[in-house]
């Protein structure tokens, strides 16, 4: 509700009121929304010139070999994210959420333009593939450091008829801008270093953009505002007999069996993201054999439909509960994911070629529309950074290393379809059992 002065009345539900400005509120969102957005952006780049990165890092005889490889490179960070969750969750909790944001956005900035510069196996042999997975390696914990502070200081500065928007925002819309993005820049760097010229010194400019996202970030967050809700919280603990000390330590002591009922949904919604527009740059080069200028623009459009996608699922969920829509998301996506695939590999026109992937993109981000919100819901505000970061990155990291098994699973190219589609049926079932079994959360926020 809003008061006279143009501020907002939080309602923390279990809690007590807490007012926040329209100003701050409005910071807050943009944020959540920039700062995932902009890490987004740096992963995206890789899974964009993974066949070229493929080549010039882990050549292999067999193409699907080199294209695992480069996604086992992708997984690599996001086995690293909980670590970082831990380590930037447990900072958010117990010093806020801003700081913790500021240092990890700028971390994931600098980590990826470092890409840009490193040598190739051409160059120095082996020794360039084992220093790219040790930068990825750093990498993944400044990832899983955003994840920690983006995915709380956002729903923690709204009113609750507005958290399942920013979930939906935050966690779908802010990796779709973040695809949108990179679809961009991909194509203007691919318009500036044509065919053999992106091989040799397109890709690195690809990375090199990563400094923005550093620069950029630091501006924006200039302006935030710390937590209300962690603010109200610290406030309250600061008299309490025994304060959390550790919120790791209480997350995996305290609320242990919550955590895994959560990856059973996260392990879904990652896999459904990695699958679908994760895959999408991969298959669009691989399998319909799209120009690089011509696949960009069907990036951009997929990376549209899934911001439309993640905010309408995310609000719906404000409207019908989180569990419900989980569940009619799940149906869904066991449905029709496996019929979009094989028909996306069947397309002969770019019309249809862009209609399966804005469909697949539209169904993959649908799946985890509301999980950031949902575990926010899971946890109190004292320990919440720490547990929504290592619910959500540990879900995620086995979702991320999905492609590494696509590839590996499929004895050709010809074959990626299939394995993409018997994949998704086996992720959905999961998805669907995590959904039946987990509580109704809309309105539980303390």
């Amino acid at each position: 509700m809003s008061t006279v002065d143009g501020t907002s009345a939080l309602s923390a539900d279990n809690a007590t009121h807490v007012v926040i400005s329209r100003r701050q509120m409005v910071t807050a969102s943009v944020a959540s929304l920039l700062g995932w957005s902009l890490d987004l952006f740096d992963l995206f780049i890789l899974l964009y010139v993974a066949p070229v990165i493929g080549t010039l890092f882990f050549p292999a005889d067999v193409p699907t070999l080199s294209l695992a490889a480069v996604y086992a490179s992708f997984a690599v960070t996001l086995l690293m994210r909980p670590i970082g969750s831990a380590v930037f969750g447990s900072y958010a909790d117990r010093h806020g959420r801003r700081r913790a944001m500021i240092v990890a956005v700028t971390g994931v900035g600098i980590s990826t333009a470092l890409f840009g510069a490193m040598p190739t196996v051409q160059q120095i042999g082996a020794s360039a593939a084992v220093l790219f997975i040790i930068l990825r390696l750093v990498q993944g914990i400044f990832v899983g450091g955003v994840v920690a502070s983006t995915h709380t200081i956002g729903t923690e500065s709204v009113p609750p008829k507005w958290r399942g928007f920013m979930s939906g925002l935050v966690g779908g819309g802010g990796a779709g801008l973040g695809a949108l993005l990179a679809s961009i820049v991909y194509f203007l760097v691919s318009a500036a270093f044509p065919g053999p010229a992106f091989h040799e010194w397109g890709w690195r400019f690809m990375f090199f953009t990563g400094l923005i996202s550093s620069v950029l970030g630091l501006f924006v967050f200039r302006a935030l505002e710390e937590s209300p809700l962690w603010m109200q919280s610290k406030q309250q603990s600061a008299g309490a007999a025994k304060p959390v000390v550790s919120p790791v330590r209480t997350v995996f002591s305290q609320y242990f069996t919550v955590l895994l009922v959560n990856l059973l949904l996260v392990i879904g919604g990652g896999t459904a993201y990695y699958l679908t527009s994760g895959y999408l740059p991969t298959f669009l080069s691989v399998i319909n054999k799209l120009p690089s200028g011509t696949s960009s623009m069907v990036l951009m459009g997929a990376s549209v439909m899934a911001i439309i996608s993640a905010v309408l699922f995310g609000s719906l969920s404000d409207v019908f509960g989180r569990k419900k829509i989980f569940m009619f998301i799940g149906v869904l996506n066991l449905l029709v994911l496996p019929f979009l695939y094989l028909g996306l590999a069947d397309a002969a026109s770019l019309p249809a070629i862009a209609c399966y992937a804005l469909a697949l993109a539209f169904l993959g981000n649908a799946a985890y529309a509301p999980i950031l919100i949902f575990l926010n819901e899971r946890f109190p505000t004292v320990i919440r950074s720490s547990g929504t970061g290592l619910s959500w990155n540990m879900g995620f990291a086995v979702g991320g290393m999905m492609p590494t098994f696509v590839s590996l699973a499929s004895r050709t190219t010809a074959d990626i379809p299939y394995s993409l589609m018997y994949f998704s049926i086996g992720v959905f079932v999961l998805y669907l059992i995590g959904s039946l079994v987990i509580p109704e959360t809309k309105g539980k926020f303390d």
